[in-house]
C-alpha cells in the first residue's frame, strides 16, 4: 500500500534476504527448450537456488517451472513480474505456467511521472505505479500467497521514490549499479535505511572496450582477478545488496559465471587506491 514517506520508520537491517546469487530467466525463452532446461539444471547443480522470470520472457516461466518441479521446493526462491491490469490474476497465471507457487512478486516500474501527465497523486507517490497494485500484492503477502513484494526497473531515481512511499521487501535494480557505473548508489542507501533489500541485475554489462574498464581490468589483474570476477563481487559490497542476478543462455555460460562467483576476490583489491579513484570517477 502506498503511504506517506514520513510514516515509514527507518530500519537498521534488511528484513528479506534472498540467496546471494540467482539466475535471471530473460534468456530462457530464447533458445530451444532443451537448452533452456539444461541451463536451469546447470544453475541448480552449480548451487544456485534463486530463479527470476517474467511473463514478458516468452516461454521462460513454463520452461523454468518444468526444470524446477523435480527439485525440492523448499530449497528454491522463485520470483516473477506482475503484468497487466489485475495483479492477482497475473500472479495466478504465472503460478499456473510455472507449476509452482510464487515467492517474490515484482511490480514493474512505470514510466517516470513527468511522462504520465494524467497520473494521480497516489501514482506519483509510488513512482507511477497504481496504488492498487501494491494494495493487492500486500494482501497476497499477508495471506501467505507470496513471501515478498518488490518493484523492478532501471530508473533508480523512480525506484527510490517508490521505496520512500511504499512498504516493500525488495527492489530489483536492472541498471546503474556495477563496477563501471555507480549512479544508483543513492537508491541503495535509501533502501538500507528503509530495510529494503536490493537485488542487482546487469553486473556483467561492462563495456570492456572503454578506457575506464580497461584501467579497472589492469588493476584487477595485478591481484589475479578478472574483470568479470570483480564485477560479480562488487555489488554485494554495499550492505543493502543481498543478491546479484546472472543471466545465461546456455549451461556452459551459467557454469562459467558460477565458477567466477566461487573464486574469492582478495580484500586488498578493494583497498587499492588506484581502483578507488577509478570507481569513484564518472
Amino acid at each position: 500500500m502506498a503511504v506517506p514517506s514520513q510514516l515509514l520508520a527507518p530500519r537498521s537491517t534488511v528484513r528479506f534476504r534472498p540467496p546471494r546469487f540467482g539466475l535471471g530467466g530473460s534468456h530462457l525463452g530464447e533458445p530451444d527448450e532443451q537448452t533452456a532446461l539444461a541451463t536451469v539444471d546447470a544453475a541448480y547443480q552449480a548451487g544456485i537456488r534463486f530463479f527470476d522470470t517474467s511473463p514478458a520472457y516468452g516461454e521462460s516461466e513454463r520452461r523454468l517451472g518444468t526444470a524446477l518441479q523435480r527439485r525440492p521446493r523448499g530449497e528454491l526462491l522463485v520470483s516473477t513480474r506482475v503484468l497487466g491490469e489485475d495483479p492477482e490474476e497475473s500472479i495466478r497465471k504465472s503460478a499456473e505456467r510455472l507449476g509452482l507457487a510464487i515467492d517474490v512478486a515484482f511490480a514493474q516500474q512505470a514510466p517516470q511521472p513527468e511522462h504520465a501527465p494524467h497520473s494521480t497523486p497516489e501514482e506519483r507517490a509510488s513512482g507511477g505505479i497504481p496504488g492498487k497494485v501494491f494494495d493487492v500484492l500486500g494482501q497476497l503477502r499477508r495471506d501467505g500467497l507470496v513471501r515478498a513484494v518488490g518493484v523492478v526497473g532501471g530508473d533508480w531515481a523512480g525506484l527510490e521514490q517508490t521505496v520512500r512511499n511504499v512498504e516493500l521487501d525488495c527492489v530489483l535494480l536492472t541498471d546503474r549499479y556495477s563496477l563501471i557505473d555507480q549512479q544508483a548508489k543513492p537508491l541503495l542507501d535509501t533502501c538500507l535505511a528503509r530495510g529494503v533489500s536490493v537485488l542487482v541485475a546487469g553486473a556483467l554489462v561492462l563495456q570492456p572496450e572503454t578506457v575506464r574498464a580497461r584501467r579497472i581490468s589492469a588493476v584487477c589483474e595485478r591481484y589475479g582477478v578478472s574483470l568479470p570476477q570483480a564485477a560479480l563481487a562488487f555489488p554485494g559490497r554495499h550492505p543493502a545488496v543481498t543478491s546479484v542476478l546472472i543471466t545465461a543462455a546456455s549451461p556452459a555460460e551459467i557454469r562459467a559465471d558460477a565458477a567466477l562467483v566461487r573464486q574469492p576476490v582478495p580484500e586488498r583489491l578493494w583497498k587499492d587506491q588506484e581502483l578507488g579513484r577509478l570507481l569513484s570517477s564518472e
